[in-house]
């Protein structure tokens, strides 16, 4: 019933949109914005949110931002769209993820100058990289990170601080989880409350002020620089541009070795007793398919041992070349649960033989197989991703599966296609991104419990904390203004007694 009324929402901002914005302001938006509006409910939803489900603020906010993209040409923005210093010097760029596997949008204030004749094209790098991550994670939120260690008075520049907040209040709304500010200078606290009021009352609690000490509440060590207190020794530099540090993983196109390998034997072979048909299965994967047949049945899951092989998935990406199943996340088991493979589906949707090839960014917790390889025309093709040895999937943990298509006299050997990648064009490259979704453990509640009881106090003492540092900082303004009043009444009464010595003086003179 909750999914019908939101979907009656959904519909009735579409249709007011159409017949009250459109037919006025239609050379004011891009075509692509429109269209994508009438076919994606998520995006459309997205405003909602972002607008309380108040359809009359939410249509506000798409006409504005529907402006917004097609003045900063969003959709045709890419790295040629800058002149290279702007993209080399570092203050804007995309990089780790914080505690809640959410990706790390920085803004390195440091590096940023203040300058009217660059603003424009700094506003447009900003644009830049989000839409590149919005189009990239499908709507996953991200959080921001304000990074202003060693900031001095060129580098403050309230008006892009604005437009940023700006970019996520209205031109992309919900995708904003926090803003972590790191060591807010003192010369910026009246600053800060101009952030807060730009952000709206129901948005302020996204801010996150940090220090060295506390900013590893929010993101791990091993995503944060030394000049943070964390072990990343990541340093930005173009080319290329900055993402997700793909990398081959582990045995690529090799045996799965030892106790893997034995274990994924024994799981097949039990798979072969329980269920005589999937054999055929196997084989099908050779084979072309039938699209129907892919997804299972949610009782025939149920039956299905959570350690043998993955089922395909009921969410499926549908790519011009391949269809990923599953779409967007692989499930893998915490420690507990001791769930460590998962199966990730491709299917060719081409007349062409497709060349793929699998990344992560944890090459030394994951073993893909195969993780270099091609799919036949109208073919499936099964790729098991397993954790190697004790390792433990994590959120942050992200997987890219890139495929290009092939000639029809190109090998598929492992040379072949080697020299492939090396040749083919970056434009004919699909990319699709899969994060991690770790799976809760299956041990009773108590343990969750105590985690909510340990989690309720934390929440408080950061709110204790806030309002101490307000409260001192209220106090030091305080104490400011009476030391002020108090040296402007010694002053005043300074002058006071040389204007009764003077006045007594020139009476001496008068009658002596």
């Amino acid at each position: 019933m909750a999914d019908d009324t939101r979907a009656a929402l959904i519909s009735k901002t579409r249709q007011r949109f159409e017949t009250e914005f459109i037919p006025a302001k239609k050379d004011k938006y891009d075509s692509r914005d429109v269209e994508r509006l009438q076919q994606d409910d998520t995006w459309v939803d997205n405003f909602l949110i972002w607008g309380d489900d108040i359809v009359d603020d939410t249509l506000k906010m798409i006409d504005e931002s529907f402006q917004w993209r097609k003045e900063y040409a969003v959709h045709d923005l890419t790295e040629s769209s800058f002149p290279k210093w702007l993209l080399e010097v570092g203050s804007l760029y995309l990089h780790g993820y914080d505690k809640e596997g959410y990706k790390i949008f920085w803004f390195r204030v440091k590096i940023h100058t203040k300058d009217a004749k660059t603003q424009f094209e700094k506003k447009k790098l900003v644009a830049f990289w989000l839409e590149r991550y919005a189009r990239r994670e499908h709507g996953k939120p991200l959080t921001m990170v304000f990074d202003m260690a060693e900031t001095g008075i060129t580098n403050i520049d309230m008006d892009f601080v604005r437009y940023i907040i700006g970019c996520f209040k209205v031109y992309y709304p919900n995708y904003l989880t926090k803003i972590v500010i790191f060591e807010l200078p003192w010369i910026m606290n009246a600053a800060f409350k101009l952030v807060k009021n730009w952000l709206g009352p129901d948005a302020v609690n996204l801010l996150k002020l940090t220090n060295k000490n506390d900013i590893q509440e929010y993101i791990s060590a091993e995503y944060l620089p030394p000049h943070m207190g964390g072990t990343d020794t990541f340093k930005y530099s173009y080319p290329p541009l900055v993402d997700d540090d793909f990398q081959t993983p582990l045995c690529e196109n090799g045996p799965i070795t030892s106790e893997d390998e034995t274990e994924s034997k024994e799981e097949i072979d039990v798979d072969n007793k329980e269920n005589p048909d999937s054999n055929e299965e196997q084989v099908s994967n050779s084979k072309k398919v039938n699209f129907a047949e892919q997804i299972p049945k949610p009782e025939e899951c149920d039956k299905l041992d959570s350690k043998a092989k993955a089922k395909k998935a009921l969410t499926t990406f549908k790519g011009p070349l391949l269809h990923i199943s599953p779409a967007e996340e692989l499930h893998f088991g915490s420690k507990e649960t001791g769930e460590k493979k998962c199966l990730i589906v491709l299917t060719n949707v081409t007349k062409n033989t497709v060349a793929f090839k699998v990344r992560t960014t944890a090459p030394d917790k994951y073993r893909v197989k195969p993780s270099n390889s091609s799919c036949e025309p109208g073919t499936s093709l099964d790729i098991i991703v397993s954790l190697h040895g004790g390792c433990a999937a994590s959120l942050q943990d992200r997987f890219l599966i890139m495929a290009a298509e092939m000639d029809h006299s190109s090998g598929t050997g492992t040379q072949e296609l080697s020299h492939f990648w090396k040749e083919v064009p970056r434009n004919k490259v699909m990319e699709h991104r899969l994060r991690c979704h770790v799976l809760e453990s299956s041990k009773p509640s108590t343990l969750t419990i105590n985690e909510n009881t340990f989690n309720i106090p934390m929440k408080t003492n950061e709110d204790l904390h806030l309002q101490l540092t307000q409260l001192l900082q209220a106090n030091k303004r305080l104490r400011e203004q009476v030391d002020h009043c108090v040296w402007f009444h010694k002053l005043t009464l300074l002058l006071m007694l040389l204007l009764v010595a003077n006045t007594t003086f020139c009476f001496y003179l008068l009658y002596y």
